[in-house]
């Protein structure tokens, strides 16, 4: 597959709405442009130098784990979250009674981020892995009477009160065990090559 000719999913249509469904990514890669190969050499490159500053800050767990709390208060906000993070930092005797339910959901996001990170160290990232993280990630908080830790059964939707109106609308769950498997496929093939052709 040509990086260049690669389309990211197309729209189809539901009832009454339109839903996105991704491409397949599970392929060869293949690109003409030699513009992305030096994009590709500069990305590595930062990565070497983030890896070299790591080095230097000196207490890496501390600067990683700070991280992590902006990125679970940032993430937690898709859910409708209000929860800060100067609040995520505190313990819980500390929050208001009506602020509770989303620090909740915010601590959830650091202990499942924590737990990743430990299992990620002994198994590949997997279908079984995420829907792990899922259970963990909805145990006592909003959501966790809906199915944690299984793929859904029904459409979805960002944004909005209603498939009318959603900012962004998923696959239908039709095909949700498919793409999933690819993407697992994709993670895991150590034979997938990328290759600029001259």
């Amino acid at each position: 597959m040509f990086l260049e000719s690669y389309k990211s999913g197309r729209l189809e249509k539901g009832f009454n709405y339109s839903y996105f469904v991704p491409e397949l990514i599970n392929r060869q890669w293949l690109w003409k442009d030699p513009l992305l190969s030096t994009l590709l050499e500069k990305a590595s490159r930062s990565l070497g130098e983030l890896n070299s500053f790591a080095r230097l800050v000196p207490d890496i767990n501390m600067f990683i784990q700070l991280h992590v709390t902006k990125e679970a208060v940032v993430s937690s906000r898709i859910e409708g979250t209000q929860t800060n993070i100067g609040e995520a930092l505190m313990p819980e005797e500390e929050i208001s009674p009506e602020s509770r339910n989303d620090w909740l959901e915010v601590q959830n996001y650091l202990k499942v981020m924590q737990q990743a990170i430990i299992v990620l160290q002994q198994l590949p990232l997997s279908s079984r892995v995420l829907c792990n993280t899922h259970a963990t990630l909805l145990s006592g908080v909003r959501g966790e009477h809906k199915m944690p830790g299984e793929f859904r059964t029904s459409q979805n939707w960002i944004g909005g009160g209603s498939l009318n109106d959603a900012m962004f609308i998923p696959p239908s769950h039709i095909y949700v065990n498919e793409l999933m498997g690819d993407l697992e496929k994709f993670l895991q093939n150590d034979d997938i090559l990328f290759q600029m052709l001259r």
